[in-house]
């Protein structure tokens, strides 16, 4: 008997890399080959844990090794156009944040963004939150239009850079609200969140993924968000459509593109089995609770049309408001 189970281990270890890879091979992935997934911003970002948080459920069900590279720079430009550039093999996807959306307004790109590079998923979606330091006096939006009207582009606030979702959506507020305010862009979430917190500005605008934990933790004052339902744990604080803003929604997104032309079947696959880890109890679990993500999982059709639409919003604020990249 003890004879029996050492040789079914044996032939189990040996067997395994074999169904891997004879996995891979179904999906059309070359045996051996290693997948890239691409985030095209620094480690720490809500894109890079996103891409981190599912990278072990991938891999496993993929059969395929998966690594994580993080390729920052020029608003994501960077990393974008490595995808655009690389074989529609099955072996290479970015994992990109909202700001995707403005890219092609904002800056001349080595490639074509409609073209190059494919619709895969739509992981899911946030609100943004605006909130200021405990420290600030301000105890709601219309105290903080109230001081801007006062004294125009005295207040300032913070994103994760220019022509960030958050920009660009606080632009639109100051347009249709009539009052200014001073734009800082940072480098990321960190720095931008450090500011806020040590108060070198008046408010922070970001994704809720950024700043429910600081209003968790007592450090920062929701004021406002701007979904289309109020996220249960800022149950007291107002939509912007509640607030004096009618239909004014923007939404943090979290999304995949592949290089143009890649495969249908292994578009799919990819789409199956990224699915599937969205679905895992531990993943959904950090995703709703840590990165208060609305997982909607919609596959290339949806996506593509949800990314057509963001392009034009964002688009037409930036061309109307000059706004410039860095």
């Amino acid at each position: 008997m003890t004879l029996l189970t050492r040789r079914q281990t044996i032939a189990g270890a040996l067997a395994a890399p074999l169904a891997l890879a004879g996995r891979a091979q179904a999906a059309g992935w070359p045996d051996g080959q290693t997948i890239k997934v691409i985030v095209p911003f620094a480690p720490g970002g809500s894109t890079d844990a996103i891409a981190r948080l599912t990278q072990e459920g991938l891999q496993r069900r993929l059969g395929a090794n998966l690594i994580v590279e993080n390729r920052p720079g020029g608003d994501s430009a960077i990393g974008a156009a490595f995808v655009a550039r690389s074989a529609p093999d099955g072996l290479t996807w970015l994992n990109v944040f909202d700001s995707h959306a403005a890219l092609s307004s904002l800056r001349k790109l080595p490639f074509d963004i409609d073209k190059d590079l494919d619709p895969v998923m739509l992981i899911g979606v946030t609100p943004m939150v605006v909130a200021c330091s405990t420290a600030k006096p301000y105890k709601s939006f219309a105290e903080v239009i109230a001081a801007a009207k006062a004294k125009p582009e005295t207040l300032t606030f913070a994103t994760i850079g220019n022509g960030s979702l958050g920009h660009l959506g606080m632009t639109l507020l100051e347009r249709k609200g009539d009052f200014k305010m001073t734009h800082v862009p940072y480098n990321g979430g960190g720095p931008s969140m450090n500011a806020a917190l040590g108060g070198q500005v008046d408010m922070i605008i970001g994704s809720a993924a950024l700043v429910s934990p600081q209003v968790s933790a007592g450090a920062l004052r929701p004021l406002l968000q701007t979904g289309d339902a109020r996220l249960p744990n800022l149950a007291e604080t107002p939509m912007a459509k509640e607030a004096g803003f009618p239909d004014f929604v923007a939404l943090s997104w979290w999304g995949v593109f592949a290089p143009a032309k890649t495969p249908r079947d292994m578009v799919d696959r990819y789409v199956k089995d990224l699915r599937e880890t969205l679905a895992d109890p531990a993943v959904a679990k950090v995703l709703k609770e840590s990165q208060q993500v609305q997982v909607l999982a919609k596959g290339p059709e949806d996506f593509g049309a949800f990314f057509r639409e963001q392009e034009k919003i964002w688009g037409a604020v930036i061309r109307d408001n000059g706004i410039k990249a860095d």
